[in-house]
């Protein structure tokens, strides 16, 4: 049993948490910051949102002549089920001092934010799974392989309609990414608002990073190279309690966060499924 009452919720503020969990997850996310967010509907557990496209126009000559009629264009709707749920619950001895109290919890629901943003962060990268381009399984442990393979990579995505001004990024396990960084002396950055980012650096006008969390399927590494709409991506903190188990002499933190991803426009995601 536990016990929600007795002052374990007192100064506690639900909504509050939520917020600073989610300022906490922002600072731990890179692969979400270059996914889409334009759909419409709660993010909520079971629910599904819907991102809104529509087909393009015709583009005519004009001659000074009457021109063509309107073109009916197709509304295009893709739906995004928020069909993933991770939980945290953690306890704060009483015998802590409360001024150590009150930085352990600062300190843990950080670490819980960042274990969130993990579990997040991997299941936006499985999205490569489902990549618009069928990448076969390569063997790559030269720079210049790896070099040719993302060039072959950003030839695809601008043989895709993809413009130079849409922004590209390129994104690499730690392994290939130190690779990567010998074959090509423009990849370094010194921005601090790019690092923050997540951003190592740029390749021919491609952002770089870096990232734990690419899928691997047991074989090869998923690296990706995307558009910033390719994927949709959305996050939730559901819900927060505290309390007090009632075997245990301490507070008790427990959150749920839902959330849920899909690749939008196939066209702009390259997969680059590669082994050393």
């Amino acid at each position: 049993m536990a016990n929600t009452k007795k002052g374990a919720n007192s100064n506690f503020a639900p909504n509050v948490e939520a917020a600073n969990i989610l300022r906490d997850l922002e600072k731990f996310t890179v692969l979400e910051k270059d996914c889409t967010k334009e759909f419409s509907g709660d993010i909520k557990l079971g629910n599904r949102v819907e991102i809104l496209g529509a087909t393009r126009p015709t583009i005519a000559d004009y001659t000074g002549e009457a021109i063509n009629g309107p073109e009916r264009l197709d509304a295009t709707k893709i739906v995004m089920d928020i069909d993933q749920a991770k939980y945290y619950n953690y306890g704060i001895d009483d015998t802590d001092r409360p001024g150590m109290k009150k930085g352990a919890e600062n300190v843990m629901r950080q670490e819980a934010a960042a274990a969130l943003a993990e579990e997040y962060e991997t299941f936006i990268a499985s999205m490569a799974k489902n990549s618009g381009n069928k990448a076969t399984s390569t063997q790559l442990n030269t720079e210049a392989g790896l070099k040719a393979a993302v060039d072959a990579g950003l030839v695809w995505l601008r043989n895709n309609s993809v413009p130079m001004t849409q922004r590209v990024v390129i994104e690499m396990t730690p392994n290939f990414y130190d690779m990567f960084e010998n074959a090509v002396i423009e990849l370094k950055t010194k921005n601090d608002d790019l690092i923050s980012l997540g951003v190592m650096g740029q390749y021919k006008s491609a952002y770089v990073k870096m990232s734990n969390q690419l899928y691997n399927n047991g074989t090869d590494d998923f690296l990706m190279i995307r558009t910033n709409r390719a994927i949709a991506a959305g996050k939730q903190i559901e819900k927060v309690e505290k309390y007090r188990p009632e075997s245990y002499f301490q507070d008790a933190v427990k959150g749920l966060m839902v959330f849920g991803a899909k690749v939008v426009r196939p066209k702009e995601l390259y997969t680059i499924k590669a082994h050393k």
